[in-house]
């Protein structure tokens, strides 16, 4: 199991001192980061946290998946990584 969460359902409100918050209370976060709209600059609604160890991140999915956060339910599950897609594009000739 990897030690870095996906946080998803986030409050536009929320931001990476109140993900950190959140997730200290199950051990030592390394880094909390909401995901902001590159453009507005607001919160996509989603973020990363990243614990010090595996069974902090354990507890931390046990415990906050489905919990209220800033007054949203948020979903917490272990963070995958994105597959870099073949990209291109076109069509091919014959």
């Amino acid at each position: 199991m990897s030690n870095k969460l996906f946080v998803g359902g986030l409050s536009w409100n929320t931001d990476d001192q109140g993900l950190n918050n959140a997730f200290s209370a199950f051990g030592k976060v390394v880094e909390a980061k909401v995901i902001l709209d590159r453009d507005t600059g607001r919160s996509r609604g989603f973020g990363f946290v990243t614990m010090e160890d595996t069974v902090s991140a354990k507890t931390a999915i046990e415990q906050m998946n489905g919990a209220s956060l800033d007054g949203r339910s948020i979903r917490v599950n272990e963070a995958t990584e994105r597959s870099r897609g073949g990209g291109g594009g076109g069509y091919g000739r014959r």
